[in-house]
């Protein structure tokens, strides 16, 4: 079924104004006028001249004539039939709109403007019916000075949550659910109801009922500014940071659009900068901070905590020096304020271009250390071996599953012919590389399981002789100076009894050694749990 045909199936006997969710606009954004017209999306035009999409979805001709015989008298309805342009006055929240109907080439188009002056309205709003929801079964009519009920778009009727509170309460309703259950993620997909990310699950806030297309674009126009937006509604994606105050913190948020309409992703990123303590960093890992120079990187797949723990690399050498740092961001999640060092903090796509250049002119401002949120191609990673050779400190963080695959990760990135002038930099440039992971802690909560490996003259020497394959016994047996695998620190977790074995065993990146440390320490758990049936 099309969504004409839901459209007819919903609205057929119920008086509707679904165009009013459009002609809002014009008010809200003090518009000159708003157009549908066939094979285009619905288009305002702005007093600055500038023409702005409602939505990124062309309109057909049945739907303009659809939402047009919403709003239409008897009489207009039946001179419609006979003429090509039928020109009318519709009163919206006492403010009339002068409304132009008329047969054009590619079908029928409806222009709207605002007239001077306000009226009363005619009659009371008729009740707001969206797009993809089950009709509510009739309810007894309202008294005639009761405000008209709304219904927002969505799943089944009665379980709409943004009511006539509008998406900017809403979003904030759902952020303080968010952050009242300790969750680390929010998602919104249209026609779902909306879920949390917390202590690792996904768990539905069924309190909230279903979201339509219609709710979360009122919801993300709340949220983002016009650059924002404009960007969404070309490109179908956008990523930025979004204070919120009332909450105490900041959210990391990605709009997007699928196949069943728009949606977004927001992650919380604390005010405060998080304590190493309460992170469980290691002391070796900690003396990071105050390295003279040199590169170190944080790895770990997306949503592993690599900046929370870089955070706090970084406060550390803001408390207990007197530098310049420079973060290179997309987009800024953290915010550092001025301790002991200057902080300058670039945005990407806001303040610089890309990495790449934010990250070259990082070079003549006379940086101490130097962030870089992520090192996503070959030039990026070329640049940052640079700074680090020339007598910085840089901080980067990779996609890599472990900190010996990291090394190859790199050297990979550039061609054959200069992958041994690489190694060759890499010996000399990195210094250390932290490989995370977020564990399930026993009780609820997360907690990052760390492997460590700090580049000494031993390790450098093999990096430079492509035999990254031997640095792993070079990691047993220097435990002393920091090293430490990833089994081992889940081990570690395990006996503290933060994590339960099974946990571990999901999430270690090498399963038969793992099984083997456990056997070592005196850890048993069943296999079967995990599925692993032939163990």
């Amino acid at each position: 079924m099309d969504a004409v045909e839901r459209y007819a199936e919903v609205f057929q006997d119920t008086p509707m104004a679904q165009l009013d969710r459009f002609l809002v606009h014009i008010f809200a954004r003090n518009a000159k006028r708003l157009l549908l017209a066939p094979g285009q999306p619905p288009v305002l035009d702005l007093p600055d001249g500038q023409k702005f999409n409602l939505v990124p979805t062309p309109m057909t001709t049945v739907m303009v004539e659809a939402l047009a015989g919403e709003v239409m008298g008897p009489d207009e309805k039946g001179n419609w039939s006979s003429v090509t342009t039928l020109d009318w006055t519709y009163v919206l929240d006492g403010k009339p709109l002068s409304l132009k109907l008329q047969r054009v080439s590619a079908g029928v188009s409806l222009e709207a403007s605002p007239q001077g002056g306000s009226a009363a309205p005619t009659q009371p709003a008729a009740p707001r019916i969206e797009l993809g929801a089950t009709p509510k079964p009739s309810a007894p009519a309202a008294s005639p000075s009761s405000p008209a009920p709304r219904i927002e778009l969505g799943g089944a009727a009665g379980t709409t949550a943004a009511g006539a509170t509008g998406g900017g309460n809403l979003a904030e309703r759902l952020f303080k659910t968010l952050l009242a259950r300790k969750g680390s993620d929010l998602h919104l997909t249209s026609h779902q109801a909306p879920l949390a990310r917390i202590s690792g699950d996904m768990e539905e806030l069924s309190e909230f009922g279903v979201m339509g297309p219609s709710q979360m674009e009122d919801l993300m126009r709340s949220l983002a500014h016009g650059d924002i937006w404009r960007h969404f509604e070309e490109n179908h994606d956008a990523d930025f940071a979004y204070p919120f105050e009332a909450g105490g913190c900041r959210l990391r948020i990605n709009y997007f659009m699928d196949r069943v309409g728009p949606g977004l992703v927001a992650r919380v990123i604390p005010n405060e900068i998080p304590d190493p303590d309460a992170l469980g960093i290691p002391e070796p890992v900690r003396r990071l901070a105050m390295l003279p120079k040199g590169l170190v990187l944080v790895t770990g797949p997306t949503g592993s905590g690599k900046s929370t723990t870089l955070a706090a690399i970084i406060d550390l050498a803001n408390r207990q020096r007197k530098d310049h740092i420079i973060t290179i961001e997309d987009p800024i999640e953290f915010v550092h304020p001025r301790k002991r060092c200057l902080v300058n903090q670039r945005e990407v796509g806001t303040h610089t271009d890309s990495f790449k250049s934010g990250l070259r002119a990082a070079l003549r401002e006379d940086p101490d250390i130097v962030l870089v949120g992520e090192m996503r191609d070959l030039e990026t990673i070329s640049i940052a071996l640079e700074t680090a050779l020339t007598g910085h400190l840089v901080f980067g963080t990779l996609h890599t599953n472990n900190a010996i695959g990291t090394i190859d990760r790199i050297v990979d990135q550039f061609p054959a012919d200069r992958q041994q002038q690489i190694r060759v930099m890499l010996s000399d440039a990195l210094k250390c590389v932290v490989s995370q992971v977020l564990l399930k802690k026993i009780g609820g909560g997360r907690v990052a399981a760390l492997e460590t490996l700090f580049i000494g003259p031993a390790i450098a020497n093999l990096i430079r002789e492509a035999k990254t394959p031997q640095i792993v016994s070079q990691m047993q047996t220097g435990k002393a100076y920091g090293q430490r695998l990833m089994n081992d620190a889940m081990v570690e977790l395990i006996q503290a009894r933060k994590v339960d074995p099974l946990e571990g065993y999901l999430k270690c990146p090498d399963k038969e050694t793992f099984i083997q440390a456990c056997k070592r320490n005196g850890i048993a758990f069943d296999l079967r749990a995990a599925g692993e049936t032939d163990l």
